[in-house]
């Protein structure tokens, strides 16, 4: 008897990966940038992992927000309440689990953030 997994189609493959190419601190915002990806100008909704491989500059103003810069825009990175994620917590690199949905253009944080 053989077992069929419900799972073998899901995700078959994997959740994305971007990994930051810079970070630049303005008076207005805490902005990582990516390479350009063509699925992230296509309806999308679902998990991403997104590589910060470079820290948020020290003496950066905690208060900030984050926003990701890729394929000429820029996305707002937020909580899973829908506050803005701050400089302050982003606590250095690593690899961030988020949720995207191009509908209502949503850029959520899920994993990192208290």
């Amino acid at each position: 008897m053989a077992f069929i997994s419900p799972f073998i189609m899901a995700n078959k493959n994997g959740i994305p990966r971007l990994e930051s190419t810079g970070v630049t601190v303005g008076t207005t915002n805490v902005r990582f940038s990516f390479r350009n990806h063509p699925f992230l100008s296509a309806p999308f909704s679902g998990l991403i992992l997104f590589r910060l491989a470079q820290p948020i500059p020290s003496g950066t103003t905690g208060t900030l927000p984050v926003v990701f810069d890729t394929n000429g825009a820029t996305q707002a990175l937020t909580t899973i309440a829908g506050a803005d994620v701050t400089a302050s917590d982003i606590t250095g690199t690593g690899i961030y689990l988020c949720y995207y949905e191009s509908g209502s253009n949503t850029l959520q944080i899920l994993t990192g953030v208290v």
